[in-house]
């Protein structure tokens, strides 16, 4: 039998022709390995009590260590029912002689030198095997040495050399050519054109900054463009500009194709995740993702097909501009012919220009009409309001959040009052006249002034002026309305649900009519078509509102807006690898984007920037963004670092501008390892090599697939998407109660979140089509926005895996997808398995809330928000949870109670070892399971075949054929996982 996929328990634990428990003992080597690879590291850990044991429990802790020493004292008994036994060992002695069977033709089993090939020998020669061993046994030296050889490069093409420039000469007599020749010709950008292409003749890397509005986007790789044509180079040259959003490589290729009085699909074109109009192969330009141009790195490691990459816009120091830039510098030197051009923003590029060895930088002023700013003790005086106080004590735990979402600076008080003190008096001099009534005028005002600025000083002082006012930023917009001229407002939020929220604020106000007002929200979920409206002019009288996140900081230009409301905030997500924790929330901006925001403003005419902050917090301000790769999880990264061949991962890293800390890297290759995306040596694993094509975490990755193959898709997508986005539902400050009901209800009695989640969609998307949605979302308090994407995602799901061969249709709602959807046990086994190893044990209910501790003995709690926070009565006390975060206290977010089966299907192999001729499952030092000997190798032998059968799925990509020995094998892990045997699952009360 071939090696088994994934499995680490000992393969002489079971013989051949015994396997399912006749014999008595199995062989004393194979359980003594059991034993050592179960055992490890638990010893330590189970000498010492759990932290938050005190007095008699920690007694009553070590009593029960002596016992268990013994005789295994007082843990759980598991056997499987008779008959579930006997089916479970009929479905494995078919599949057994069925796998055997897929590998009896040996005439493609080829011994080599390499560990890796022998150790996938048993797979089927077969284009993926072929594709999967060049990726895990090759390394990028070789690699950019095949890709010179092998791929075909651009070669000159004389007649097509004459035929563009004769194209481009046409152009030069179009009225509309001129005319927009003449629109390019007053940006800043064209008085530099002959310098920059100057300095990229005689360099291979140039460094290009650019105040907002110089016009580098758009410009700059055009140049190289007409260059190179009127050069005569137009057949061997093909320019690739990234930019870090779609909407910015869709709404710059659309404004340069314009510019050249084209449409998209002939010099100029883009590439997004699915969805492209290619430009022609030479003498183009094409505007792609920065994860596009990774995943032709993968194609050509050394883009053999491209003459130049312009990397735009990488002052935002994301995670794949940070590694495109260290991958391009070991490609620069095996493509000497190959020119970089890195555009950023004023802001820092000086620490560019030293990554790439000192290369030359040029800097372009920008062009942009003087901005008036307001602060917030500016606002203030303009605006008659008061914050709320601090009430957040009388509400629930479960809705502060709705309450609140950004945490007090620390040191607030000392910051506002030390600015405070620094504030202007601004008291009008007192003329001296001998008129009683002037006199009496300026004393009046000099009152009123005092009286004034007590009132803002007050208001300032109060730590809600801090946190996000919608209700003053809404006040704002009706007050620009009202006292302003014409011209767009942008408004700057942290996230999606502020700007849904603010949205309704404002379609409920009877303020913003159709006729005089269109309203604009702007969000990278949102879909392409719905970002794209944003650029269009409206009609004159009627005033374009604009409510983003971040996404229109740059790249994207909006060229009517002359106001802009910064609310001073960003959404940061951060992961401590020490704490194994992840937080997003609502941070202040750097001054570098305060800048970027500023500089919307004022592109057609002078404009105004409102910041809603202090000038005495901006004085806090960082000077730059943290870069993404410091501050977030790294397993993305890491798979593409074994998808390009770029060898061990700290290596590599080491080498990135800002290299992450070594923590972060090994709790990314901890989980990669749990989730057999690498193997034990940091090889890609099959499985791995499909989660590095799908543009998710890995995790969700993981569960999307499971959900194709074991045909749940419709479930399982939507808790994907919600997972990967965010949940639907919302808590309305006053109906706390109502709305844990209805997210109770939507559960359905499987204490679980996950289901409530899929649930709320499947409703949603049934009510959609019967045009009652609207209603449906008010009565569950679930989000219509959220729900609308979240279903758009599931479709962009199914055209991956289906891409992928996993699925047959493209339709996430095909009957064959579903055959298994509503059996949400087997949805909560697949949550459970992926989610592996967030599992907590629940300890205790208390007035505040539910008490869990995790596998690492870690103090925990679930959050408010949970469907089983507070609930006295579980079907077991174990957790399945997504994230653990800290705020108030470390809570557990998104959980699902989960069973013993369900526990042990998501166990590893490992966790199972042989003591005093018993079979224990441990979880950890304190929580065991005992099997009898049968039970214990049908469970290892149904896990084992499991494997196997996702083996030969990921290796051999296809939908499951159920009425098959693969799909009784299949059927027979859904029937062990969903066992109702009382002595399998019973109620758990805390």
């Amino acid at each position: 039998m071939p090696r088994c996929y994934g499995s680490h328990f000992a393969q002489d634990m079971y013989s051949r022709h015994d396997k399912y428990g006749s014999r008595a003992e199995s062989s004393e080597s194979g359980g003594s390995r059991v034993e050592n690879t179960g055992a490890q590291g638990q010893s330590s850990r189970g000498q010492r009590h759990p932290p938050w044991l005190k007095g008699k429990e920690i007694g009553l802790y070590y009593r029960n260590k002596a016992r268990e020493k013994k005789g295994l004292g007082n843990v759980q008994i598991i056997k499987l029912p008779e008959n579930v036994q006997s089916r479970i060992t009929r479905a494995l002695d078919n599949f057994t002689e069925y796998y055997d069977s897929l590998y009896n033709n040996h005439a493609y089993v080829k011994h080599t030198n390499s560990k890796l090939e022998n150790k996938y020998m048993h797979i089927h020669d077969s284009q993926f095997k072929r594709k999967f061993l060049n990726i895990v046994s090759g390394n990028i030296q070789e690699n950019l040495a095949k890709s010179l050889f092998i791929n075909s490069k651009l070669e000159r093409d004389s007649d097509l050399d004459d035929l563009l420039l004769k194209e481009y000469s046409a152009k030069q007599f179009s009225r509309e050519y001129v005319n927009m020749v003449k629109f390019r010709l007053k940006l800043p950008a064209f008085q530099k054109q002959s310098e920059i292409l100057e300095l990229l003749k005689e360099n291979q890397v140039v460094v290009i900054s650019g105040e907002t509005g110089c016009g580098k986007t758009t410009q700059v790789a055009q140049f190289i463009l007409d260059d190179q044509i009127v050069q005569g180079n137009g057949s061997i040259t093909r320019i690739i500009c990234t930019q870090p959003r779609r909407i910015s490589a869709i709404s710059v290729a659309e404004r340069v194709a314009a510019e050249r009085v084209e449409k998209l699909g002939e010099s100029i074109g883009f590439q997004i995740r699915l969805e492209k109009i290619l430009p022609r192969d030479r003498g183009s330009i094409l505007f792609c993702t920065t994860g596009m141009l990774l995943q032709f790195l993968q194609n050509d490691p050394a883009l053999m097909q491209v003459s130049h990459i312009v990397l735009d816009e990488i002052h935002e120091r994301s995670t794949e501009s940070d590694f495109i830039l260290a991958l391009l510098k070991l490609i620069i030197l095996k493509r000497p012919n190959m020119k970089i051009l890195l555009m950023s923003a004023t802001l820092n590029s000086e620490r560019f220009s030293e990554y790439y060895h000192g290369c030359p930088m040029i800097h372009i002023p920008g062009f942009v009409y003087p901005v008036q700013e307001f602060y917030l003790e500016d606002i203030l005086g303009i605006i008659k309001f008061e914050f709320p106080v601090d009430r957040s004590t009388q509400y629930s735990k479960y809705c502060r959040k709705h309450i609140d979402k950004h945490p007090l600076p620390d040191k607030f008080h000392d910051v506002i009052n030390s600015y405070i003190m620094q504030l202007p008096w601004e008291v009008s001099a007192i003329i001296i006249s001998l008129s009683l009534l002037h006199l009496l005028f300026y004393y009046f005002s000099h009152v009123l002034q005092i009286s004034e600025k007590r009132r803002v000083i007050d208001e300032l002082q109060n730590p809600r002026s801090e946190m996000l006012s919608l209700d003053l930023i809404e006040l704002l917009i009706q007050h620009i309305c009202r006292t302003q001229g014409p011209g767009a407002i942008l408004v700057f939020l942290p996230g999606m649900m502020d700007i849904i929220k603010l949205n309704k604020m404002m379609m409920a106000s009877n303020f913003y009519s159709e006729s005089q007002y269109v309203i604009y929200p702007l969000h990278s979920r949102m879909p392409t078509i719905d970002q794209k409206a944003i650029f269009q002019e409206p009609p004159e009288g009627v005033r374009k509102i604009i409510i983003a996140t971040s996404i229109a900081e740059t790249s994207i230009t909006i060229e009517d807006v002359v106001y802009v409301i910064d609310c001073g905030k960003i959404k940061f997500n951060k992961f401590d690898p020490v704490k194994n924790i992840h937080t997003l929330e609502p941070e202040w901006v750097s001054l570098a984007n305060a800048k970027q925001r500023k500089g919307r403003a004022g592109r057609v005419k002078p404009g105004i920037c409102y910041h809603m902050y202090t000038r005495g917090r901006e004085m806090t301000f960082d000077k730059y963004p943290i870069p993404e790769i410091l501050r977030t999880c790294l397993e993305e990264i890491i798979l593409q670092i074994k998808m390009l061949q770029l060898g061990d991962s700290k290596t590599f890293l080491s080498s990135v501008i800002d290299p992450p800390n070594l923590k972060a890297i090994d709790v990314s290759l901890e989980l990669l390892r749990n989730l057999n995306a690498l193997d034990n040596d940091e090889n890609l694993t099959p499985l791995g090599y499909h989660l590095a094509q799908l543009p998710l975490d890995p995790r969700t990755g993981k569960m999307i697939i499971w959900g194709a193959l074991f045909s749940c898709v419709q479930p399982v997508f939507a808790i994907a998407a919600s997972l990967s986005f965010k949940d639907a539902f919302y808590c309305p400050l006053g109906k706390e109660i109502a709305a844990r009901e209805k997210k109770l209800e939507l559960s359905q009695d499987e204490y679980s979140d996950h289901i409530a989640l899929s649930e709320a969609l499947r409703r949603f998307e049934i009510a959609y089509k019967k045009k009652s949605a609207v209603s449906f979302c008010k009565d569950y308090f679930l989000s219509f926005n959220t729900l609308q994407l979240l279903s758009e995602m599931k479709s962009q799901f199914a055209q991956h895996l289906c891409q992928m061969k996993f699925l047959e249709t493209e339709n996430p709602s095909d009957k064959n997808a579903n055959i298994n959807s509503r059996n949400t046990t087997l949805v909560k086994a697949i949550v459970c398995a992926v989610m592996y190893p967030n599992i907590a044990v629940v300890r205790s209910v208390t007035k505040t809330g539910t008490l869990a501790y995790t596998v690492e003995y870690e103090n925990v709690a679930i959050h408010p928000s949970s469907v089983n926070n507070k609930i006295m009565s579980l079907p077991s006390p174990y957790i399945t949870y997504f994230a653990k975060k800290q705020s108030t206290a470390i809570y557990l977010h998104v959980t699902t109670c989960v069973t013993v089966p369900i526990l042990l299907f998501a166990l590893p192999n490992t966790f199972m070892k042989k003591e005093k001729g018993k079979y224990v499952i441990s979880l950890s030092a304190t929580e065991n399971f005992i099997c009898d000997l049968r039970t214990a190798r049908l469970i290892h032998m149904l896990r084992e075949q499991f494997e196997n059968v996702l083996e030969y799925k990921i290796t051999h990509p296809g939908v499951v054929t159920w009425n098959s020995y693969e799909g009784d094998l299949l059927k027979a892990v859904i029937e062990f996982v969903c066992q109702k045997d009382e002595k399998m699952e019973r109620k758990y009360d805390v």
